[in-house]
């Protein structure tokens, strides 16, 4: 079986693992994500879609757009729905990750690739190091 030492040793790499930085992020970004699906579910199924249907001809609600064939429903509104949430959630996460995040990551790349101006004790400094190494 396992030595105490190497369950003590596995157990310490789990920990390790787990409470990583990038882990404890990475949960973090689940649940969020998680929750911000939920808000866009329902913006599409309580706002968006009823407000579709009312302009769309014909039932007032997209939940009983189907068709029947040979007996059986087939419920494209359904369909529909889940189509428009996905993409109302692409264009949410693309607004954020790409447009928002990725200004963030740019500005952050322009600090460093552009150092701040030397103030006149910086310059001085340098020209008596420059004036040393003659």
């Amino acid at each position: 079986m396992y030595s105490t030492e190497k369950v003590s040793s596995m157990i310490s790499e789990l920990k390790n693992f787990a409470f990583k930085g990038n882990v404890v992020d990475l949960a973090v970004g689940v649940i969020i994500g998680a929750a911000f699906g939920k808000i866009i579910d329902s913006l599409v199924k309580h706002l968006i879609m009823p407000a579709i249907s009312v302009i769309m001809p014909g039932q007032q609600s997209y939940l009983t757009w189907k068709w029947t064939i040979n007996g059986k429903d087939i419920p494209y509104g359904l369909f529909i729905g889940e189509v428009v949430n996905f993409l109302i959630i692409a264009i949410a996460l693309y607004l954020f990750i790409v447009k928002f995040v990725g200004l963030i990551m740019k500005s952050k790349k322009e600090e460093a690739s552009n150092p701040p101006a030397l103030t006149k004790d910086q310059e001085v400094l340098i020209e008596i190091r420059d004036l040393l190494k003659k």
